[in-house]
């Protein structure tokens, strides 16, 4: 029985779900670095990322699930959930067991856990993609910054390098530290030093935007018609500091 621990990559798990399989450990434990626990009796192993392994893990999966599964998996990954690799520690067992059709036994603990936590990545994902603000700065450079409950930022690339491509652009999760830079070529994965969530100098531009924005949406609001309880639904509170229409003070 023993730890094994990984460097949160996603090449880092499965690197050490393979190690798993090679001691034939029933008894496993997985743990990001910064959360693996001494136990008695328990040994435990740092594993190093090794593509070739994780490659040799993901190829087993994907001869028994689906894309559909598959991206359920890494969405499941990306939830960053505490605890969260022991699940999908447990799901693969399930699935690469005897078992036919075992991703569909819903009544399977870790298939519950990777079927309910991929629904709120691909929730989170498509919030972002409607409520992300861009900020023009001074160097041309536009700006947003996110803090989503869920580690989505790798979901996002596809939708805002097709849609933005004529523009320098960043969106950086000031709760996980990193964001994604587009220069006009490709999208590259960066971090800031300093302050996470320092904020950009905008032009004066985009400054009159921003006033302009405020007046619009100042007089639309109807408040005859304001319905708040269907307004946090659609859009919950956790995201209005990263909104135009919210922080130039409409309630």
């Amino acid at each position: 029985m023993a730890s094994y621990v990984y460097d949160h990559s996603f090449e880092g798990l499965l690197s050490a779900v393979f190690e798993v399989y090679v001691f034939k450990d029933a008894d496993a434990r997985i743990y990001p670095e910064g959360q693996a626990q001494d136990e008695l009796f328990m040994d435990t192993r740092r594993i190093e990322a090794d593509p070739h392994r994780a490659g040799r893990v993901w190829k087993k999966l994907a001869t028994r699930l689906s894309k559909t599964d598959l991206r359920k998996f890494c969405y499941a990954f990306l939830s960053g959930e505490k605890g969260m690799e022991m699940f999908l520690l447990f799901y693969i067992r399930h699935v690469l067991g005897p078992v036919p059709n075992a991703e569909n036994d819903y009544g399977h603990p870790a298939v519950k856990y990777v079927t309910d936590m991929a629904r709120k990545v691909h929730r989170e994902k498509h919030r972002m993609e409607a409520f992300i603000r861009f900020r023009l700065s001074d160097d041309g450079l536009y700006f947003a910054e996110i803090e989503p409950d869920f580690n989505v930022l790798p979901l996002l690339r596809k939708h805002f390098q097709s849609r933005y491509a004529d523009q320098r652009w960043m969106i950086y999760d000031s709760r996980r530290g990193y964001g994604l830079y587009y220069d006009l070529e490709k999208v590259e994965s960066v971090s800031m030093s300093g302050e996470a969530s320092a904020p950009v100098e905008l032009n004066e531009t985009e400054k009159a935007f921003q006033r302009l924005w405020g007046h619009y949406f100042t007089h639309v609001n109807i408040k005859e018609r304001k319905n708040t309880k269907l307004h946090l639904r659609h859009m919950p509170r956790r995201y209005w500091k990263f909104l135009t229409e919210k922080t130039i003070g409409l309630e």
